[in-house]
């Protein structure tokens, strides 16, 4: 296996959400093997940095040594820097072992607003660093200190881009997270721009962003990945991460690192539990609550955002007699209207991801009550016009209808149809499970009446 090398040259954060530890736990999660050079030790917690101790510069040095004569270094990144006498070291010995692809995150104030780097310091880093980084990712806090202009516009970020670009720097990466609007970063190659956009994730908790990012553009680059590349696999990356950060402590808390990892295991982990509840579906005398328009059954991601995020069964849940069939496991993206439902129902109770459509009766609703489940309806009668005109947005609709007057998620939601709209119930449930603990337990009762009216209309 080829082991790739990622040194981060950074300082060191005791909270544990930027820094070096920042940067290795990206590393990892990322396939690379980490290394550090720590510059500084920070007293810092979510709230802020309460202390800086600089670690000597010689001992700077003889870490550098250490690992990149023995080890050796494939990719690098510089984070904090609090001297100008350090960073001319690191710059010296990024020369010396000829480290090209080299990320430079000009880290000057924290989350919290603190400096951590001196005044005097600026100057050197735009002479030391700035020619020797293949890539700079600047906020725009910090691109309007490098470029000596103030930042409102993706215009200015543009033109910021220019004069950093100008001053060395091979590739110019400037974070617009301070910006408002749609979260807006901009690449640019001394040619072209490439804008990179993703939806703004409203959350105190971004502490070690910048961190993030730079560690993963570095670990793409020592992989083997274009500059273009490694910075959509870092965007990728440090969305995620955000979508998913953790509420700790009282002030900014860190992204999770280890999101990006989780999203693929619990894509299995969706598929699985779905297609083992189907099973229970298809393996049982269930297709009495088949409706006429089939049936889906779907289970989202956490945090799902779109239908590619919830997982359903492609060609939905047919009736073969008294059975459900399918003719394919479930995978992503196979639905749209009951995944459109329960991506509805997350924006409510973000636990209930999985969702069921089964039959409308008069008898069915009664089951479903008298099992003690907890029903609600809505009326397609009350749908907006516009609503009624867009195609597979009724459901949606009726769905955050039924939600918006209550403080808790039912069980079941049905309507009684309309002209050319089969009346049909939802099964809510948390898990996929849960939802065919409901469907299996409607589907038995109803058989039994049936069967029982059956004897009726023979006597």
């Amino acid at each position: 296996m080829t082991v790739t090398r990622v040194l981060t040259i950074a300082g060191s954060d005791s909270g544990g959400g930027a820094g070096i530890q920042a940067d290795l736990k990206t590393i990892t999660a990322l396939g690379g093997f980490g290394m550090s050079v720590i510059t500084a030790l920070t007293a810092q917690n979510t709230i802020g940095v309460q202390g800086i101790h600089e670690i000597p510069v010689d001992f700077v040095d003889k870490q550098f040594d250490s690992v990149a004569s023995d080890i050796g270094v494939d990719a690098a990144k510089t984070g904090m820097l609090a001297s100008s006498e350090i960073m001319r070291r690191v710059a010296a010995k990024i020369r010396h072992y000829e480290i090209e692809k080299l990320v430079v995150d000009p880290v000057m104030v924290a989350k919290g607003g603190a400096r951590l780097i001196r005044e005097e310091a600026k100057q050197t880093l735009i002479q030391e660093l700035v020619p020797l980084a293949c890539v700079i990712t600047p906020n725009v806090p910090e691109a309007e200190e490098l470029a000596g202009m103030s930042i409102a516009t993706v215009g200015d970020m543009k033109k910021a881009a220019e004069i950093i670009h100008s001053k060395g720097a091979r590739y110019v990466f400037v974070k617009g997270g301070h910006m408002t609007g749609e979260a807006l970063d901009i690449l640019y190659d001394g040619r072209e721009f490439f804008d990179f956009t993703s939806e703004r994730i409203e959350t105190a908790d971004t502490h070690g962003t910048g961190c993030t990012t730079s560690a993963a553009i570095a670990t793409g680059l020592a992989q083997g990945m274009t500059v273009l590349d490694a910075v959509t696999r870092a965007k990728d990356y440090i969305t995620t991460a955000i979508r998913f950060s953790l509420r700790i402590g009282g002030g900014h808390g860190p992204t999770n690192h280890m999101a990006y990892v989780f999203r693929d295991s619990e894509r299995y982990r969706c598929i699985s539990d779905l297609k083992r509840a189907v099973g229970r579906i298809t393996d049982g005398q269930c297709g009495n609550i088949i409706p006429e328009i089939q049936s889906n059954f779907v289970y989202a991601l956490p945090g799902a955002r779109d239908i590619n995020d919830v997982a359903a069964v492609p060609g939905r849940i047919i009736r073969v007699g008294d059975k459900g069939r399918i003719l394919h496991d479930p995978d992503f993206g196979a639905s749209s209207h009951v995944a459109r439902i329960v991506l509805t129902v997350m924006r409510y109770d973000r636990d209930y991801r999985s969702a069921m459509d089964i039959r409308f009766s008069e008898d069915i609703v009664g089951i479903c009550r008298d099992l003690g489940y907890d029903v609600d309806s809505f009326s397609r009668s009350d749908e907006p016009d516009d609503i009624k005109r867009r195609e597979g947005s009724s459901l949606e609709w009726g769905t955050g209808h039924v939600l918006s007057r209550r403080d808790t998620v039912p069980d079941m939601i049905f309507d009684r149809g309309d002209i050319g709209k089969e009346p049909v119930v939802r099964i809510l449930g948390k898990t996929p499970d849960e939802v065919a603990d409901k469907a299996c337990a409607v589907s038995e009762r109803l058989a039994d009446l049936q069967k029982r009216n059956a004897g009726e209309n023979r006597r």
